[in-house]
C-alpha cells in the first residue's frame, strides 16, 4: 500500500497535503516523467485493460512533462468527481482511507533520479499519476476505489488494516484482469513497471489464480521484488460488487486464527490460470514480509 504511520511535516496541512508546486520542477525532471511515460505507453498496448488507455486518452496525460495537478483536476473531477492532491510522501493509514473515501488520490510530488529508474523503495509521481490515476477516470473502478476507503476507515475500527492492506496489495497495486483475448494487467505497480508489466504476463515463474476476496485477505505479499503470485479478476464490475456487497466484518472474524498463505502458495479451491514455476524467486533472496 501507500501509507503508513508516520509524524506529519510541519508543511503539510491537517489532511497532510501540500501545494505541488508545479513551477519548480526542472528540465530534467520533466525529462525523466517523458522517458518513463514513452516507454511504458510504446509496450502497454494490448497487455493493460482497455480502460487504462482510455484513462490516458481522457485525461490527456500524453502532454509532455509531469502533470500539473491543477490542469489535470479539471478532466479528473469532469469525469468521476476525482482528484488528484499532492503530499510530501507516505501518509498514516486513516488519512490515506479518509481521502480515498472523499475521492481524493494522495501523489507524491517528487519523481525519481536516473539511478532509481527501475526501483525506488518509496512511490514517485510517476507511480502515482501514471500508474494509478488513469484508472479513475473509469467510474466503476472509480468507485471501487472510493468503497474501498470507506472500508478502510471500518477496518481501523475492526483491527483488519493488515486484512484490507493485502486486498489493495492484490488488486489496485497488482492486480490481472481477464480480458477478451487472455489476461491483462491493471495494477498500478504493473503498468508503471516496464520489467513487471513483461513478468506478470509472460513469465511461467508466477502463479495466476482467480481472484477470491477471502483468499487474497489471507495471503503474504512481496514488498521489494516481483509478486509469486497474482489475482486475476473477472472484471471491475465484478470486484465493485464484491466490494460493496459484502459484509466485511463477519469475514474478518472468520479469518480471525487462520493461517496466513504463503506468497507462492496453490491451494487445492484455487482456480487456477497458470500453477507458476517460482524459479525466478527461487533464485532470490529478497524476504518474504507480511504486510506493515
Amino acid at each position: 500500500m501507500t501509507h503508513y504511520s508516520a509524524v506529519k511535516p510541519p508543511q503539510a496541512a491537517d489532511d497532510w497535503t501540500i501545494p505541488q508546486e508545479w513551477d519548480r520542477y526542472g528540465a530534467d525532471e520533466h525529462a525523466m516523467w517523458d522517458h518513463l511515460f514513452e516507454r511504458q505507453t510504446r509496450m502497454l498496448p494490448g497487455r493493460v485493460a482497455p480502460a487504462f488507455l482510455e484513462g490516458l486518452d481522457i485525461l490527456r496525460l500524453s502532454k509532455p512533462g509531469i502533470p500539473d495537478f491543477t490542469e489535470l483536476n479539471i478532466r479528473l473531477m469532469d469525469a468521476t468527481g476525482w482528484q488528484v492532491v499532492a503530499v510530501p510522501g507516505l501518509v498514516p493509514d486513516a488519512v490515506f482511507f479518509d481521502h480515498l473515501a472523499n475521492r481524493r488520490f494522495v501523489a507524491g510530488r517528487f519523481i525519481r533520479t536516473p539511478e532509481q529508474i527501475d526501483y525506488l523503495e518509496e512511490p514517485d509521481i510517476f507511480h502515482d499519476v501514471f500508474g494509478h490515476v488513469p484508472l479513475l477516470a473509469n467510474p466503476v473502478f472509480a468507485d471501487y476505489m472510493q468503497a474501498y476507503g470507506r472500508g478502510g476507515r471500518r477496518a481501523g475500527e475492526l483491527g483488519a488494516i493488515a486484512r484490507l492492506a493485502r486486498l489493495y496489495w492484490y488488486t489496485v497495486e497488482f492486480g490481472l484482469i481477464r480480458g477478451a483475448d487472455g489476461l491483462q494487467i491493471y495494477g498500478a505497480g504493473i503498468v508503471s513497471s516496464f520489467s513487471e508489466s513483461i513478468f506478470a504476463l509472460d513469465d511461467p515463474s508466477p502463479n495466476r489464480i482467480a481472484f477470491d476476496l477471502g483468499r487474497v485477505m489471507r495471503t503474504l505479499y512481496r514488498i521489494d521484488d516481483f509478486q509469486q503470485t497474482y489475482f486475476v479478476i473477472d472484471s471491475f464490475e465484478d470486484l465493485l460488487h464484491q466490494t460493496i456487497e459484502s459484509d466485511f466484518a463477519p469475514l474478518y472474524r472468520s479469518l480471525q486464527g487462520a493461517p496466513d498463505i504463503g506468497p507462492a502458495a496453490v491451494l487445492d479451491s484455487d482456480r487456477v490460470d497458470h500453477r507458476g514455476t517460482q524459479h525466478y524467486a527461487h533464485s532470490r533472496t529478497v524476504p518474504t514480509k507480511a504486510p506493515a
